[in-house]
């Protein structure tokens, strides 16, 4: 399938994928259903082949998870029974470390600096990448700030582009609240 190795950066993006994936094998039902009560000698046919079903989608889901999971990182996880206890351990510790990557892109977003090391067309790229990549952390960049950010990350030679721009941008807002 399609599910990327989760490398401690990467958590939204490979549960969202993890997800998918065990939903189209129809693996799924442990994320769905809260597990069943123990099979007893006074459980129905149909109680028994429920938790069996339930037991089988939380075996392989939580397979599936360990699989796709980078070696350094795997070592660190503890073993659980539950394919959603092992997910929900997995994005408790994820969550710090997104709060970190988020604060780290969100610093080089705003601090970036256009030095001509690359083309102005790279630049620009490199900066809409980094909001991506904090829209996929959950911390949306607005449209309007990433191109006032891409704007201050000019230097001063690009003087007269950034001053056009302004005034484009405020004649249109005048424009726009006229009409």
């Amino acid at each position: 399938m399609s599910v990327p190795v989760f490398n401690g950066l990467n958590f939204s993006y490979w549960s969202e994928q993890v997800q998918f994936d065990l939903g189209v094998l129809d693996l799924d039902m442990v994320f769905h259903v809260e597990k069943p009560a123990a099979i007893t000698d006074a459980s129905s046919t149909k109680e028994k082949t429920h938790y069996k079903v339930w037991e089988r989608s939380s075996r392989l889901s939580l397979m599936f998870m360990r699989m796709s999971i980078a070696n350094n990182i795997k070592s660190a996880l503890p073993k659980t029974e539950s394919a959603t206890e092992f997910m929900k351990f997995v994005k408790e510790h994820s969550q710090t470390v997104d709060k970190s990557l988020a604060g780290t892109l969100m610093s080089t977003l705003t601090t970036m600096k256009f030095d001509g090391s690359r083309t102005m067309h790279g630049h620009v790229i490199e900066m809409k990448n980094i909001a991506a990549r904090l829209k996929s952390l959950r911390m949306a960049v607005d449209e309007s700030f990433l191109v006032q950010f891409i704007l201050n990350s000019l230097s001063s030679e690009y003087g007269p582009f950034q001053m056009k721009y302004n005034t484009m941008k405020d004649k249109s807002n005048v424009h726009c609240t006229v009409c």
